[in-house]
């Protein structure tokens, strides 16, 4: 395979585009100090990561901003400390607050001279509409658990996009699928027979952060450190 056997990118946005781990640690790490919590940012992240997937898993209809209250509610169990109704609103809405990652909309730009863009992501049609407008980009299609009724790693996001793909007419083979989470995209998208590209945001820090640690384990086709550096490698032609 190479770069230019594909006709169309799919993206995870949280982790990938959107910097979601600065976004849920600029709330939580305020509420952990108000109750006396001696954590680092990364120990939170950790801690709530199984809470949220928890949650998609519960309940896939809810819409994300509940996912993200519930989410907070359960680490604040697991933690001992009590989560206010304000507390868990005040993630529940951050999510247009995340930062886009620096290279994401120069590196969005690119691609789209040369690929169709699709949005896969685990979020409600509001709160991706916030973060839309910090990467200034024009996606050809938008698939989200509202839309779907069901949160990745679930399978059926990824039969959904597989139906979008045949709908806009990107052949067979000529989808190529570009996210950060090893859990919630490339062991259920390798599962669907998609080849992936890793955006490895976390390859200088330990751990598995935000994102819970994968069931299985899964070779991506390509990885890369940014999204500037995977752009690069298109540009440049190489496999």
């Amino acid at each position: 395979m190479n770069f230019n056997d594909f006709d169309a990118l799919s993206f995870d946005c949280y982790g990938t585009l959107i910097d979601w781990e600065a976004g849920i640690a600029t709330v939580l790490r305020p509420w952990a100090e108000a109750h006396g919590l001696r954590m680092t940012g990364e120990q939170l992240l950790t801690a709530y990561s199984t809470h949220e997937a928890q949650a998609e898993v519960d309940h896939p209809g809810d819409l994300y901003p509940r996912i993200l209250a519930r989410a907070m509610r359960g680490l604040g169990a697991q933690l001992g400390v009590p989560v206010s109704d304000d507390e868990a609103e005040s993630l529940a809405v951050s999510v247009p607050d995340w930062p886009a990652f620096p290279d994401s909309k120069e590196a969005l730009e690119r691609l789209s001279r040369r690929y169709r863009l699709i949005i896969l992501s685990n979020v409600d049609r509001a709160s991706f509409a916030g973060s839309n407008k910090r990467l200034g980009t024009t996606f050809t299609s938008i698939l989200t658990a509202e839309d779907i009724g069901s949160y990745k790693p679930d399978p059926r996001n990824f039969e959904a996009l597989a139906r979008e793909a045949e709908r806009l007419g990107v052949g067979e083979g000529k989808l190529l699928h570009v996210a950060q989470s090893l859990f919630h995209d490339h062991v259920p998208a390798k599962a669907a027979g998609l080849p992936t590209v890793w955006i490895n945001r976390r390859h200088d820090n330990a751990g598995w952060g935000a994102t819970p640690e994968p069931p299985a384990g899964v070779t991506p086709d390509w990885t890369f450190t940014s999204m500037r550096a995977f752009a690069d490698a298109v540009d440049a032609g190489n496999a």
